[in-house]
């Protein structure tokens, strides 16, 4: 009598028992349940007896050096009932077994030569396994894991598919490289644990990649969530957690994106021409989060950190330290978007044109500037009676004192100058500044002496 298994061919009879011996316990299974994931290491070797003796009273006892209680909940699926890991150990125990049983490395002698069984499986079982969950257990707390919770673009490969690779495979894939000929048992594994993360920011991660919203409660809650995803390289969900702000400009009716600096990916920067004749005319920056949007919105960048210098009679800017580096690396990447020629200037180079206009909205040492400025490209042509005076040390040649700028949003453009060459612009869109040590001083605080910290 044969019976056929979902998933191949087995010639067992139905009704006959055949021993199975795992460790030092007796398992006793019908020919039904062999055949109930078939073809198998199982299978194949009561098929051989069966080849050998014609008799089942003479076939001899299966016996395999495994855990015997790993082998109960595998004997249980072959009779019919579902089974379900309960935590991180069992499921490595029933991954490796189910991966035993279905590379096991002797060869049978079957009619016709030897049968090889080393790509034999269980097959019912693995597929079961592989489309569990997966068990990884973060800080001090047990998580179970779908496996196509990574789906959604620029979420995979990540810390999970490529530190626990064999747990993120395929029935097929499983320990690649592994030279089974002569294996005697699978390599031990342990259940996937990352200690040093937080178990709290992880379930909101999930939460997150579950689809659902979460309420940032304050920016310490918001870089803990993206501290750990660029841990686990989950770069779609990372730009999803970035601040940023994406309206529609009523006055001009273009979508705007602000982003601060240091968030700015070169791989959404673009860039659109003023006019279809892209050789003649200037354009703004524009920007897309990578994985995120759709389309690209104008760019308005945030600097802060102090980092940025308003010179008001020249009417240029710079920068300090990282922002000066960050500014110039997206400079760079707009002169490729837009395909300048090799021998044109760089437009990174400083300081940077700024066009102030009466839309900036102004605050100087802490007052908000009510008078409307005049659009000016060269130094001197803004009106300077509505800005407070300031001292003015040498700079190319000139008097002109910085104003330090607190934080700053700015778009940016790229024009043509007089000389036919593409120059970088700021426009200005709300900025914060002192012209003073002093001005700056009286922003500081006494550090917190309430408490004694004991050596």
């Amino acid at each position: 009598m044969e019976r056929i298994s979902a998933f191949g061919k087995c010639n067992l009879p139905t009704e006959k028992v055949f021993p199975i011996q795992i460790g030092s316990e007796v398992f006793r299974l019908s020919g039904a349940s062999i055949a109930s994931d078939a073809p198998s290491y199982f299978s194949r070797f009561f098929e051989d007896q069966l080849l050998q003796t014609q008799d089942v009273a003479n076939i001899r006892t299966l016996y395999i050096d495994r855990d015997p209680a790993t082998f109960r909940e595998i004997a249980r699926h072959l009779q019919g009932y579902h089974i379900r890991p309960q935590d991180g150990a069992q499921f490595v125990k029933l991954f490796a077994d189910a991966q035993f049983y279905s590379c096991a490395n002797r060869p049978f002698q079957v009619r016709g030569g030897s049968f090889d069984c080393l790509l034999v499986t269980v097959p019912r079982l693995m597929s079961q396994l592989f489309e569990a969950e997966c068990f990884i257990q973060i800080g001090d707390r047990h998580f179970q894991i779908p496996r196509d919770i990574f789906s959604s673009p620029g979420d995979s490969p990540n810390f999970f598919t490529l530190g626990f690779a064999a747990f993120f495979a395929s029935p097929s894939e499983v320990f690649p490289g592994l030279d089974r000929q002569g294996l005697l048992r699978p390599p031990a594994i342990i259940p996937p644990s990352v200690p040093n993360r937080s178990a709290d920011v992880f379930d909101e991660l999930l939460h997150m990649l579950r689809g659902y919203p979460i309420h940032i409660r304050n920016e310490e809650h918001r870089a803990s969530l993206l501290r750990d995803c660029r841990y686990f390289h989950l770069r779609g969900l990372e730009q999803k957690l970035i601040p940023h702000q994406i309206t529609t400009n009523p006055f001009n009716q273009r979508s705007e994106i602000v982003i601060r600096l240091e968030d700015v990916r070169p791989s959404g920067i673009d860039f659109g021409f003023d006019t279809a004749e892209s050789h003649l005319a200037g354009g703004r920056v524009k920007y897309a989060r990578p994985f995120v949007d759709e389309t690209a919105a104008d760019l308005v960048v945030e600097i802060g950190d102090e980092s940025s210098l308003f010179y008001r009679e020249s009417m240029r800017t710079d920068f300090l330290g990282l922002s000066k580096q960050r500014i110039t690396s997206l400079l760079q990447t707009v002169r490729k978007k837009m395909d300048l020629p090799d021998a044109h200037p760089p437009l990174d180079q400083t300081p940077i044109k700024i066009h102030l206009s009466c839309e900036t909205d102004l605050t100087v040492d802490g007052e908000q500037n009510q008078q409307p400025m005049a659009m000016s490209t060269h130094k001197a042509e803004a009106d300077t009676n509505s800005l407070p005076p300031a001292k003015r040390p040498r700079i190319d040649g000139t008097d002109d004192t910085p104003w330090i700028i607190r934080t700053g949003q700015w778009r940016i453009r790229v024009e043509k100058g007089a000389t036919g060459i593409h120059e970088a612009v700021l426009i200005p869109v709300k900025l914060d500044v002192y012209t003073s040590s002093r001005v700056r001083n009286q922003s500081r605080t006494f550090l917190f002496a309430g408490s004694r910290v004991q050596s």
